[in-house]
């Protein structure tokens, strides 16, 4: 029978919320796993309670077995769920352990700023704003064609890259600054709370001032994906960027059967 092991330090240690997710995972998997520490005999990962009993702490190394057919997939991917490796993260708002949302509100609570797309039947729009509110990247509503999911999950992972910044930009309209360098927008000198989709969509309307911009136009540059006919997300995401500018909202017009623009000098 195979055997894989794998051997990290844990960063956030194998308790409560952690130890669930990995147990989660491990029966996902047909093989044998098993945790322990490198000098002392391992634990059930596949049992909550074996694992809570090993009481595996932040910052400990660890070691991963996993024995079977599935031995390599499974090591390999318990080692990089322990390890903080995910780049992303696709919650279903029905899950049968714990809902998509309060999923997304342990995993923001806990500082865990992995990106996250929602699933979800629920197209009403305070549904996603619920979701987009609670921390999420993206949200896609069932029915969904595997080509969509696809390109939302490269839109969000080409988000959340570093993207250099050749040399940091001021811009100010009356009581709205905002600066590209430090990714901070101040309204009336009090700080806005813009998610980084928000600050993207903001700094794409102020460069491109005046210019009526349409749904599918914002959607190809901000979210790097094709427009699908139905798709709120642009409208979800200026309603939230509006209600975070306060005094600022109406730089932000609507141009009735196109789109959107930036016009500072409308609301004056």
């Amino acid at each position: 029978m195979q055997q894989k092991q794998a051997t990290i330090i844990n960063p956030t240690g194998l308790h409560a919320r952690p130890a669930a997710d990995f147990v989660a995972m491990a029966k996902q998997y047909k093989s044998r796993i098993t945790v322990g520490r490198p000098d002392e005999p391992p634990v059930n990962a596949k049992s909550i309670i074996m694992l809570m009993s090993g009481a595996f702490t932040q910052g400990e190394q660890i070691v991963i077995t996993a024995t079977g057919e599935d031995e390599q997939q499974a090591a390999q991917a318990l080692a990089e769920l322990a390890n903080g490796g995910i780049d992303l993260v696709i919650l279903d708002i029905m899950m049968p352990f714990m809902d998509g949302m309060t999923c997304l509100r342990e995993m923001r609570t806990r500082k865990i700023m992995t990106p996250v797309i929602m699933l979800t039947a629920r197209s009403e729009e305070y549904d996603k704003l619920a979701g987009l509110e609670g921390g999420a990247d993206d949200y896609v509503v069932k029915p969904f064609s595997p080509r969509e999911l696809v390109a939302r999950v490269k839109a969000v992972l080409a988000r959340t890259m570093p993207a250099p910044v050749a040399e940091g930009n001021v811009y100010t309209f009356g009581n709205l600054v905002i600066d590209t360098a430090s990714h901070s927008v101040k309204v009336a000198g009090q700080e806005a709370p813009l998610t980084p989709k928000e600050f993207d969509l903001l700094v794409f309307l102020v460069n491109n001032k005046g210019i009526a911009l349409s749904r599918e136009k914002i959607l190809q540059k901000v979210w790097n994906y094709d427009y699908y006919g139905e798709d709120r997300t642009v409208d979800t995401h200026v309603k939230m960027l509006r209600s975070h500018l306060g005094s600022c909202r109406g730089y932000i017009v609507t141009v009735w059967g196109v789109g959107y623009k930036f016009d500072p000098d409308t609301a004056q």
